[in-house]
Protein backbone atom coordinates (compact mmCIF):
# COMPACT_ATOMS: atom_id res chain seq x y z
CA UNK A 1 0.00 0.00 0.00
CA UNK A 2 1.16 3.49 -0.85
CA UNK A 3 1.05 5.90 2.09
CA UNK A 4 3.52 8.50 0.80
CA UNK A 5 1.05 10.59 -1.20
CA UNK A 6 -2.58 10.63 -0.02
CA UNK A 7 -4.99 9.76 -2.83
CA UNK A 8 -8.75 9.57 -2.44
CA UNK A 9 -11.33 7.41 -4.22
CA UNK A 10 -15.07 8.03 -3.89
CA UNK A 11 -18.01 5.93 -5.03
CA UNK A 12 -20.90 7.81 -6.67
CA UNK A 13 -24.23 6.04 -6.09
CA UNK A 14 -25.60 6.51 -2.56
CA UNK A 15 -22.39 8.38 -1.70
CA UNK A 16 -22.72 11.44 -3.97
CA UNK A 17 -26.02 10.83 -5.80
CA UNK A 18 -28.87 10.11 -3.35
CA UNK A 19 -31.41 8.03 -5.23
CA UNK A 20 -33.24 7.19 -2.02
CA UNK A 21 -34.11 10.89 -1.53
CA UNK A 22 -35.66 11.42 -4.97
CA UNK A 23 -38.58 13.89 -4.80
CA UNK A 24 -40.91 11.28 -6.31
CA UNK A 25 -40.15 8.91 -3.45
CA UNK A 26 -39.02 6.31 -5.98
CA UNK A 27 -35.49 5.17 -5.16
CA UNK A 28 -35.09 3.77 -8.68
CA UNK A 29 -35.98 7.06 -10.44
CA UNK A 30 -32.32 7.71 -11.28
CA UNK A 31 -32.12 4.39 -13.10
CA UNK A 32 -35.53 4.10 -14.72
CA UNK A 33 -36.97 7.60 -15.01
CA UNK A 34 -36.86 9.92 -17.99
CA UNK A 35 -34.06 12.50 -18.29
CA UNK A 36 -35.79 15.16 -16.15
CA UNK A 37 -36.62 12.61 -13.47
CA UNK A 38 -33.07 11.30 -13.44
CA UNK A 39 -31.62 14.82 -13.20
CA UNK A 40 -33.98 15.61 -10.29
CA UNK A 41 -32.22 13.01 -8.16
CA UNK A 42 -30.60 14.98 -5.32
CA UNK A 43 -27.09 14.96 -3.93
CA UNK A 44 -26.28 13.21 -0.68
CA UNK A 45 -26.42 15.99 1.94
CA UNK A 46 -23.01 17.59 2.43
CA UNK A 47 -21.26 15.50 -0.23
CA UNK A 48 -20.23 18.22 -2.68
CA UNK A 49 -19.27 20.69 0.03
CA UNK A 50 -17.13 18.15 1.88
CA UNK A 51 -15.49 16.92 -1.31
CA UNK A 52 -14.70 20.53 -2.26
CA UNK A 53 -12.88 20.96 1.06
CA UNK A 54 -11.05 17.62 0.69
CA UNK A 55 -9.81 18.09 -2.89
CA UNK A 56 -7.17 20.70 -1.88
CA UNK A 57 -6.12 18.59 1.12
CA UNK A 58 -5.44 15.73 -1.30
CA UNK A 59 -3.66 18.04 -3.74
CA UNK A 60 -6.33 17.33 -6.36
CA UNK A 61 -5.63 13.58 -6.20
CA UNK A 62 -9.31 12.61 -5.95
CA UNK A 63 -11.07 10.14 -8.24
CA UNK A 64 -14.64 8.99 -8.56
CA UNK A 65 -14.81 5.22 -9.02
CA UNK A 66 -18.21 3.74 -9.76
CA UNK A 67 -19.57 0.31 -10.65
CA UNK A 68 -22.31 0.41 -13.28
CA UNK A 69 -23.26 -0.62 -16.78
CA UNK A 70 -22.99 1.59 -19.87
CA UNK A 71 -26.50 3.09 -19.57
CA UNK A 72 -26.10 4.12 -15.92
CA UNK A 73 -22.56 5.32 -16.66
CA UNK A 74 -23.94 7.70 -19.31
CA UNK A 75 -26.70 8.87 -16.94
CA UNK A 76 -24.17 9.41 -14.17
CA UNK A 77 -21.97 11.56 -16.40
CA UNK A 78 -25.00 13.61 -17.45
CA UNK A 79 -26.06 14.03 -13.80
CA UNK A 80 -22.55 15.17 -12.79
CA UNK A 81 -22.54 17.72 -15.63
CA UNK A 82 -26.08 18.98 -14.96
CA UNK A 83 -25.34 19.44 -11.26
CA UNK A 84 -22.09 21.26 -12.07
CA UNK A 85 -20.37 18.73 -9.84
CA UNK A 86 -16.84 19.15 -11.17
CA UNK A 87 -16.72 22.93 -10.83
CA UNK A 88 -18.39 22.87 -7.41
CA UNK A 89 -16.31 20.02 -5.99
CA UNK A 90 -12.97 20.63 -7.69
CA UNK A 91 -12.76 17.00 -8.91
CA UNK A 92 -11.24 16.95 -12.39
CA UNK A 93 -13.72 15.47 -14.94
CA UNK A 94 -10.85 13.32 -16.26
CA UNK A 95 -10.67 11.65 -12.84
CA UNK A 96 -13.86 9.62 -13.13
CA UNK A 97 -13.57 5.87 -13.60
CA UNK A 98 -16.14 3.16 -14.16
CA UNK A 99 -16.09 -0.62 -13.88
CA UNK A 100 -18.66 -3.34 -14.39
CA UNK A 101 -18.19 -5.34 -11.17
CA UNK A 102 -17.71 -4.19 -7.57
CA UNK A 103 -14.57 -6.30 -7.22
CA UNK A 104 -13.06 -4.44 -10.20
CA UNK A 105 -12.73 -1.35 -8.02
CA UNK A 106 -9.68 -3.02 -6.49
CA UNK A 107 -7.72 -2.68 -9.74
CA UNK A 108 -8.61 1.00 -9.96
CA UNK A 109 -7.42 1.44 -6.37
CA UNK A 110 -4.12 -0.24 -7.22
CA UNK A 111 -3.65 1.60 -10.54
CA UNK A 112 -4.30 4.96 -8.87
CA UNK A 113 -2.41 4.08 -5.64
CA UNK A 114 -5.39 5.18 -3.59
CA UNK A 115 -4.82 5.50 0.14
CA UNK A 116 -8.40 6.41 1.10
CA UNK A 117 -11.71 5.14 -0.26
CA UNK A 118 -15.34 5.90 0.60
CA UNK A 119 -18.05 3.50 -0.53
CA UNK A 120 -21.39 2.39 0.84
CA UNK A 121 -21.10 -1.25 -0.20
CA UNK A 122 -19.41 -3.84 2.08
CA UNK A 123 -18.60 -6.05 -0.96
CA UNK A 124 -16.43 -3.25 -2.38
CA UNK A 125 -14.63 -2.83 0.91
CA UNK A 126 -13.94 -6.55 1.11
CA UNK A 127 -12.54 -6.45 -2.45
CA UNK A 128 -10.22 -3.48 -1.80
CA UNK A 129 -8.99 -4.67 1.58
CA UNK A 130 -5.20 -4.63 1.59
CA UNK A 131 -5.07 -2.27 -1.40
CA UNK A 132 -6.36 0.83 0.42
CA UNK A 133 -5.32 1.68 3.97
CA UNK A 134 -8.21 3.95 4.97
CA UNK A 135 -11.61 2.47 4.13
CA UNK A 136 -14.78 4.41 4.93
CA UNK A 137 -18.13 2.57 4.98
CA UNK A 138 -20.55 5.34 4.03
CA UNK A 139 -24.12 5.69 5.26
CA UNK A 140 -26.17 3.22 7.25
CA UNK A 141 -24.76 -0.29 7.25
CA UNK A 142 -26.81 -3.44 7.78
CA UNK A 143 -23.98 -5.17 9.64
CA UNK A 144 -21.24 -3.91 11.93
CA UNK A 145 -18.29 -2.37 10.09
CA UNK A 146 -15.24 -4.69 10.16
CA UNK A 147 -12.18 -3.64 12.14
CA UNK A 148 -10.32 -2.66 8.97
CA UNK A 149 -12.89 0.03 8.16
CA UNK A 150 -14.44 3.17 9.57
CA UNK A 151 -18.20 3.67 9.85
CA UNK A 152 -19.09 7.05 8.35
CA UNK A 153 -22.84 7.66 8.44
CA UNK A 154 -22.57 11.21 7.04
CA UNK A 155 -20.18 13.34 5.00
CA UNK A 156 -19.31 15.27 8.18
CA UNK A 157 -18.01 11.96 9.61
CA UNK A 158 -16.10 11.21 6.40
CA UNK A 159 -14.48 14.62 6.34
CA UNK A 160 -13.50 14.51 10.02
CA UNK A 161 -11.88 11.08 9.70
CA UNK A 162 -10.12 11.94 6.42
CA UNK A 163 -8.60 15.06 7.91
CA UNK A 164 -7.57 13.12 11.02
CA UNK A 165 -5.91 10.46 8.82
CA UNK A 166 -3.97 13.11 6.92
CA UNK A 167 -2.59 14.50 10.18
CA UNK A 168 -1.50 11.05 11.38
CA UNK A 169 1.99 9.91 10.31
CA UNK A 170 1.85 6.94 7.92
CA UNK A 171 3.60 4.69 10.42
CA UNK A 172 0.71 5.26 12.83
CA UNK A 173 -2.04 5.04 10.23
CA UNK A 174 -3.46 1.68 11.23
CA UNK A 175 -7.23 1.67 10.74
CA UNK A 176 -9.13 3.02 13.66
CA UNK A 177 -12.86 2.78 13.94
CA UNK A 178 -14.80 5.98 14.41
CA UNK A 179 -18.43 6.82 14.85
CA UNK A 180 -20.65 9.75 14.07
Amino acid sequence: MNEDIPRLGIDIGRVIIDGSAHPSGDDTAFFSGDEATMLATPEVPGAVESIARLVPRFGGRVWLVSKCGPRVQARTLRWLAAHDFHRRSGVDPAQVRFCRARADKRQHCLDLALTHFVDDHPEVHAAIRGAVTHQYFFGPQRRPVPDYGHPTPTWADVERLFIDSLLTPACEAAPRRGTG
